[in-house]
């Protein structure tokens, strides 16, 4: 009599097993996600075996050879900014983003530059046709002698085509369509989605292959599939953007090899995606200055970008008010709110208040807080900022202006493009060289002084 196969209850959001079914996840909180699949097989609780010697004995850190992983270029400079200068050989990157994005355009034309370079890839679909990807590929100009296309979806027989080809650089759109056959959930499952990934980076790792992976992401724009998949990865890039929108960012959430904080540009084209170098001209309107338009000079990883906050405060007889903004956290924008109506007494509790960015950016660091004061009060005072100027500092719960770091690198680029001035903490201004860069500087302590500087009521 053959034994009962061993069944569990998975979370297809986080991971998470249970031996019986349950409505909400206790991992993740997420409803109606379990999902009955075969255990895996007892081979597999060894662990991920990446080519090293186990039986290989502890020693001193200071001892362990180390050498430099010789990086390779894509082809794109916003991408190698974003990898963190190229790609490493044996790594593997994960690719996620809304369907129609532009992952798969963008990792054709890599590709396709690559192997001009006379490194073989092998690009594996598991959603199209090799005619499909060959009249893409005629569209985007991105043919190459070494680069082979292959539609597969048998991680054995993708493992069997890396062998045989050797490849610098393999591409898998998307691991929700690749299957080990020795596993018997469905493709896209957190069974299928943890081994085929963990089989794929021991390939990589052995073999010094790059591993580009496409993933698919659900509804709220995260990874579709298990989490565990991003800790497996060496490398994880969002892609941010409206499907229909023109301008694409692509952001890295982890790095083992470079910064976290860099972002990429593109532009999506009848040829695909392209790079966009200057990024500051992008988020600068070209319009005449108006009330409740203030521009912040921000730095994502070692870039510095100017980037036109827009504020829109209306008195409103609905109750709560609304805050609305797609460009910083709203509860940011509540506590700066707060700040205005306590240290300068701006009455704004009975006030709609919108908040957005040019270009559809969104800025995380605080370093805009003092542009987003000063652009509501703008709005709210009808009272037009400072011509040609920047405006940037942290904002405290007692109305005070703390410095931010790069402050002369943000100077630098307001200067580049062309401003006369800006308003600053105080103890960066005190930091910054004797040249002051051709800028007007005005050092401000509290948030009641900079509203004056910024928001003169005359052209002083």
């Amino acid at each position: 009599m053959m034994a009962k196969r061993k069944t569990a209850y998975v979370c297809q959001a986080c991971g998470y097993d249970s031996a019986k079914w349950l409505g909400r996840c206790p991992g993740c909180g997420a409803w109606n996600t379990m999902t009955e699949e075969p255990q895996v097989a007892a081979r597999e609780a060894k662990g991920l075996r990446l080519g090293l010697s186990a039986a290989a004995p502890p020693q001193p850190i200071a001892e362990v050879k180390t050498e430099d992983l010789p990086r390779f270029l894509t082809g794109s400079e916003e991408l190698d900014r974003v990898l963190g200068g190229g790609v490493i050989p044996g790594s593997m990157v994960l690719i996620v983003g809304d369907p129609g994005v532009g992952k798969s355009s963008l990792t054709l034309r890599v590709a396709a530059e690559v192997a001009r370079k006379d490194r073989p890839v092998l690009y594996v679909t598991g959603e199209e046709s090799t005619r499909q990807i060959r009249m893409r590929a005629d569209r985007l100009g991105a043919l190459a002698d070494k680069l082979y296309v292959v539609s597969e979806t048998n991680l054995d027989t993708i493992i069997l085509h890396m062998e045989k080809l050797k490849p610098e650089l393999v591409i898998i759109d998307s691991i929700q369509t690749i299957f080990r056959p020795d596993i018997e959930s469905a493709p896209g499952s957190v069974s299928q989605v943890r081994e085929s990934s963990a089989e794929l980076l021991r390939v990589a790792k052995t073999g010094g292959i790059a591993a580009f992976v496409i993933g698919h992401v659900t509804k709220d724009g995260s990874l579709a599939g298990p989490r565990v998949l991003e800790h497996i990865v060496d490398t994880v890039l969002f892609f941010e953007g409206e499907k229909n929108a023109e301008y694409r960012v692509l952001r890295a959430v982890k790095n083992r090899f470079g910064s976290t904080n860099e972002m990429g540009l593109f532009e999506m084209r009848d040829t695909g995606l392209v790079d966009v170098p200057d990024a500051s001209k992008l988020f600068l309107s070209e319009r005449a200055a108006d009330t409740g338009t203030v521009i912040v000079p921000t730095v994502e990883g070692t870039r510095p970008l100017l980037v036109e906050l827009q504020a829109l405060v209306a008195k409103t007889p609905y109750v709560p008010p609304r805050r609305t903004s797609d460009a910083v956290d709203i509860k940011r924008l509540q506590l700066l709110l707060a700040v205005l109506e306590k240290r300068v007494h701006l009455p704004l509790g009975a006030c709609d208040v919108y908040v957005k960015a040019a270009g559809g950016i969104r800025i995380d660091e605080p370093a805009a807080d003092l542009s987003l004061c000063v652009a509501m009060a703008s709005s709210f005072a009808g009272r037009l900022p400072r011509p040609q100027t920047v405006v940037f500092g942290e904002v405290g719960l007692s109305g005070e202006v703390r410095a931010v770091s790069q402050a002369e690198l943000r100077l630098k680029e307001a200067a580049r493009l062309g401003f006369k001035a800006a308003v600053l903490p105080e103890k960066n201004a005190r930091q910054l060289t004797k040249s002051r860069l051709g800028l007007k500087i005005f050092p401000v302590a509290s948030i009641g002084e900079a509203l004056k500087l910024a928001l003169p009521r005359d052209d002083g």
